[in-house]
């Protein structure tokens, strides 16, 4: 019989560069630590990161569209 030999997924954190395993056991994936997952949220709501979008004209000057849909 051929014996099967499982591959551990690893991939790296997105905020500290740790080395993560790709498994059940690793909660908080693809961060490392709760810690790392809360920076990169609050990343988010600061927005440093973004989604791009095309470039709207507004009455303020350009803005980025940030997706929004009025599905009226």
């Amino acid at each position: 019989m051929a014996r099967e030999e499982s591959v551990m997924t690893v991939v790296r954190c997105p905020t500290c560069d740790r080395p993560v395993e790709w498994t059940e056991a690793s909660r908080w994936r693809p961060f490392c630590s709760e810690r790392c997952k809360l920076i990169d949220l609050g990343a988010w709501a600061a927005e440093k990161h973004a989604i791009p979008g095309e470039i709207i004209e507004t009455e303020d000057g350009p803005k980025r569209d940030r997706g929004e849909r009025d599905d009226d």
